[in-house]
């Protein structure tokens, strides 16, 4: 990696930012996030299965006491 240029990942992000995005690779982004973030909070859920049912009962009671 010392071979390439410093600005060389500068250059494409600056590129990138010059063209607008589509929407679908907004889209496509979009649920590859929402995908991984879903994998984590699973994740999470088993390796501190005490605090993720202190979660899920806190997230209940929230819906519970919010007004539609």
């Amino acid at each position: 990696m010392p071979d390439e240029p410093a600005h060389a990942s500068d250059d494409t992000s600056a590129e990138q930012r010059r063209q607008p995005e589509s929407e679908a690779e907004r889209r496509r982004r979009r649920a590859q996030f929402l995908r991984e973030l879903a994998e984590a909070r699973e994740l999470r859920a088993r390796v501190q299965p005490r605090r993720a049912k202190v979660a899920r009962l806190r997230h209940a009671m929230r819906m519970r006491t919010f007004r539609w």
